[in-house]
């Protein structure tokens, strides 16, 4: 699987920031946040909405401010505290207070399915995140898409994991300069059924494959110059 873009780092936050608003419209959408781009778009100003949920507010707030995390963050190291730090980021005044950054203690139910994870140790998180982020032999892209889908099948975490995971990836891809990954709303029904399989299987290859094919965003340079 080979990278797809090719860009610096710098060009590559370009090309987050000239489209951030639409990144986290449809992450929050992928997690069942119902607004609408011009409401993010909205809430991303600063300004009002009316209708919303308190919720659904502080939740693109949330995003908004992980998303500026990872942007500013270039000598930040992708690890398990990072992971941690994006919960706390993505899901504060959202969760718990003694939830935030913490591995889930509670069992969990994945929508569609009767497949349960299993319950997060921290020394097998960590061993497990460790092992795919040094996997030599494959692209910054396919090892960023396989720590996605790892965050969120794992359930690491009570709320978020899609969120989560999917900043996660994406400050990979930004610091490698491999593009954004980002999941149209038009795809994210064949997104939720190939998730579902992939969380009832464990095999990842279909998913993987399918998101390298939709779902990364990016500009193709010049260089015949």
């Amino acid at each position: 699987m080979e990278n797809k873009y090719n860009l610096s780092r710098e060009q590559n936050i370009f090309i987050a920031k000239r489209n951030i608003v639409d990144y986290i419209w449809k992450s929050a959408n992928l997690e069942g946040i119902n607004v609408t781009y011009l409401e993010t778009q909205v809430i991303y100003d600063g300004g009002v909405v009316n209708g919303l949920t308190v919720d659904n507010i502080i939740a693109i707030n949330n995003l908004k401010y992980a998303w500026q995390f990872i942007l500013e963050s270039e000598n930040l190291s992708c690890d398990f505290k990072l992971l941690t730090y994006l919960h706390k980021l993505t899901c504060d005044k959202l969760v718990l207070n003694q939830d935030l950054g913490k591995l889930r203690t509670t069992p969990v139910n994945i929508g569609g399915t009767n497949w349960k994870p299993q319950f997060p140790i921290e020394s097998q998180i960590i061993e497990e995140l460790e092992m795919l982020l040094k996997q030599n032999q494959k692209t910054k892209t396919e090892i960023a898409i396989e720590v996605m889908l790892w965050i969120m099948r794992r359930q690491v975490f009570i709320d978020g994991n899609k969120r989560v995971g999917m900043l996660f990836a994406n400050k990979i891809m930004i610091d490698n300069g491999c593009g954004i990954i980002t999941i149209s709303q038009k795809d994210q029904p064949t997104f939720f059924e190939k998730l579902i399989r992939y969380y009832e299987t464990g095999d990842n290859t279909d998913l993987k494959e399918w998101i390298y094919d939709t779902s990364i965003d990016g500009i193709k340079l010049n260089t015949n110059n």
